[in-house]
């Protein structure tokens, strides 16, 4: 936990005026990106928000420091989504394929496959949106987590609690689908 986290955490915590709208205004953009990612309902996703920083304001005391307070709000956010999706009964994955299809983690990792390059044109990155608003809510969040947030895996493991080899396995087979409904909506043959 960084000293600035531990001054802000403190202050929330000794209920200094402003603390924790301070604590609001620094994470909900994060909160917001992860429910909207997960649910796609503005409506559900401002009540999710809500519903997420009131439980960071009861359970702050809770928070030990092990990771930062990003990471640790961010994981308050996915519970959150991920039990609304849940009590909705809306699969948060399905399957993309053959899961033991023999790809060892380096190739995983390293398939060669360039998010940006992908968006270079303008017709290919409408393609691409569409392609990604229609994957499952948790292939869809740690996809846009990962390339557009830049979130590193191993904070991307901490806010989902997810295993990071399971993150890079839905990483691969999640733009391995991509590229594939891509170049289907493209007309390349592979």
């Amino acid at each position: 936990m960084t000293e600035d986290d531990r001054r802000l955490v403190d202050a929330v915590l000794g209920n200094v005026p402003g603390a924790f709208e301070r604590l609001v205004r620094e994470y909900q953009g994060l909160c917001w990106h992860i429910i909207q990612r997960m649910v796609r309902q503005p409506e559900d996703t401002r009540e999710l928000c809500q519903e997420t920083f009131l439980r960071v304001h009861q359970c702050l005391h809770q928070y030990r420091g092990d990771s930062a307070l990003k990471s640790w709000i961010g994981q308050v956010a996915y519970s959150v989504a991920k039990r609304h999706l849940e009590k909705r009964r809306i699969a948060i994955v399905e399957p993309l394929g053959d899961e033991d299809d023999g790809a060892s983690l380096l190739d995983q990792i390293s398939d060669g496959f360039d998010l940006e390059t992908a968006c270079a044109d303008a017709e290919i990155a409408a393609g691409l949106h569409e392609e990604i608003e229609a994957l499952p809510p948790l292939h869809r969040t740690l996809l846009t987590l990962y390339h557009l947030d830049e979130v590193p895996i191993v904070e991307i493991a901490r806010i989902t609690g997810l295993a990071e080899g399971t993150i890079k396995s839905h990483l691969f087979r999640t733009r391995a689908r991509l590229r594939e409904r891509l170049q289907a909506r493209m007309g390349v043959t592979a």
